[in-house]
């Protein structure tokens, strides 16, 4: 018997449950500026990567949680983003990071943005640590792996 595509449910998507704010253990708020905004007055598409780089950056340079250790440092390699519906100035957006995945040079950060108790745009974000003198990748001291454990991303 012949599968026809309507009948066959095999290459069927599900989606994934969206993302929940409570699920990101770094948080912190911001303001859309209007100066995010473009002509479709929305905030503009190339906004989103200084939203997500604001919060990766505030949580990784901060001395007090001891996550980039002296003499070296993080680097983007890979910055994936999902819109999910516009956002418009003025407001305020709420930030959210977890750690996805810890490898042996990377990190993987989830990231969302909300506003008004609604996911406006996620992101899957790949950093990779690396000495300041040699410039090429470095394995992630397990010390600094033990300080990363509390912004691993969770599941509501």
């Amino acid at each position: 018997m012949e599968h026809s595509l309507e009948t066959d449910d095999v290459n069927a998507t599900t989606r994934a449950p969206a993302p929940q704010i409570e699920d990101y253990p770094f948080r912190q708020t911001d303001n859309v500026r209007f100066a995010d905004l473009d002509p479709n007055n929305h905030v503009n598409n190339a906004v989103y990567s200084s939203y997500f780089e604001t919060s990766r950056v505030m949580l990784t340079k901060d001395a007090s949680y001891g996550l980039t250790p002296e003499g070296l440092s993080w680097v983007l390699v890979k910055l994936d983003i999902h819109f999910r519906a516009e956002l418009h100035w003025p407001g305020t957006i709420e930030l959210g990071t977890g750690i996805e995945k810890i490898g042996r040079t990377s990190l993987t950060f989830a990231q969302v943005v909300f506003s008004g108790g609604k996911c406006i745009a996620s992101a899957s974000a790949t950093i990779v640590m690396v000495g300041l003198q040699s410039r090429q990748p470095t394995a992630i001291p397990p010390e600094t792996i033990q300080r990363l454990q509390p912004w691993m991303l969770r599941r509501a």
